[in-house]
């Protein structure tokens, strides 16, 4: 039995507020290199159809980064060599001139060999990528970018419920954010229906602390609920039937549904998710799931504009 590993052998720079430290632990010196965060220096290089970057894109805006950080997308689909920027004119992205993100990854190794993977941040100047460590890019764009946040950004790593949030986000990486693709990408029964029951667990244990709390740490939106937020937002339209994910979809989930409705329905969560490009990305990336490449209509799409009922949480 061959369980699905992620490969997390990421470029783990950092960028940080001041060189060799960072503003959520200055005493304490980082062990790997570090950029300084100057504004207008990078460039985030995203894709709407990845879960990993929509974190990041999603993140970005919440603390109003747009006009500090700027931002490269890539198409929806990929092939072996890299991520292209197939939606830009002529192919090629406006401020880095490339047209595969796999450019920005040799220029900073040329004999770089791992996987060419969105998010990046990108130093504009050079070219290079400086990062693809996703959970640290959504991190220190919150602890390291804080001089540039906008007035009444929210505050995604309260202290007072920290401890807590890295036990939840912890669950909600490694059971459901890694656990629809251990569904998906199971090679035998024993191993999908290990990881079945693992993804459904988990999203019981969600369904029953989001029936009595708005949001996963209480009533405020934090770093927690984003990286949910982009598993549920593609749960229907990919991971249910694509992904053999289908116990139940999450619209008969009735906290889980009103929770993912409730932050589709706040600026910058729903005006980052293109339905479109997520089921082109998966039905057409993973032909061996799909062999015949045909992307489904379905399923339809209004219902995330209900009203969520869930403000006297």
């Amino acid at each position: 039995m061959a369980s699905f590993e992620r490969d997390t052998d990421y470029l783990l720079d950092r960028i940080t507020l001041e060189q060799g430290r960072s503003q959520d632990s200055f005493e304490k010196p980082l062990e790997v290199p570090t950029w300084s965060a100057e504004p207008g220096r990078y460039r985030l290089v995203a894709a709407w159809a990845c879960p990993w970057a929509n974190r990041a894109i999603i993140v970005r805006q919440l603390l109003g980064l747009e006009d500090v950080i700027s931002m490269g997308v890539c198409g929806p689909t990929h092939d072996e060599r890299s991520w292209t920027f197939d939606l830009d004119v002529d192919g090629r992205d406006p401020v880095l001139g490339m047209e595969r993100l796999q450019e920005g990854y040799l220029r900073r190794d040329p004999a770089y060999a791992k996987g060419i993977t969105v998010p990046a941040m990108v130093d504009v100047e050079t070219g290079q990528v400086v990062t693809n460590d996703f959970p640290w890019i959504t991190h220190d764009l919150f602890f390291e970018w804080r001089d540039h946040h906008r007035p009444d950004a929210p505050d995604l790593w309260p202290d007072d419920v920290r401890d807590e949030m890295d036990e939840v986000m912890q669950l909600v990486y490694t059971e459901v954010n890694n656990g629809v693709y251990r569904c998906g990408f199971a090679d035998d029964q024993a191993s999908y229906d290990e990881a079945y029951e693992r993804l459904w667990s988990a999203l019981d244990w969600l369904e029953e602390r989001l029936s009595f709390r708005r949001y996963l740490m209480g009533s405020a939106i934090t770093e927690a609920d984003v990286r949910l937020f982009t598993t549920l937002a593609r749960f229907d339209a990919v991971y249910h039937g694509h992904f053999k994910a289908n116990r139940n979809k999450l619209t008969e989930m009735p906290a889980l549904w009103g929770y993912a409705r409730d932050l589709f329905q706040t600026p910058g969560f729903g005006d980052n998710v293109v339905f479109e490009q997520i089921k082109r990305h998966y039905y057409v990336v993973h032909d061996h799931l799909n062999p015949s490449g045909i992307v489904p209509r379905g399923p339809e799409l209004d219902s995330w504009l209900r009203a969520p009922g869930r403000d006297n949480l």
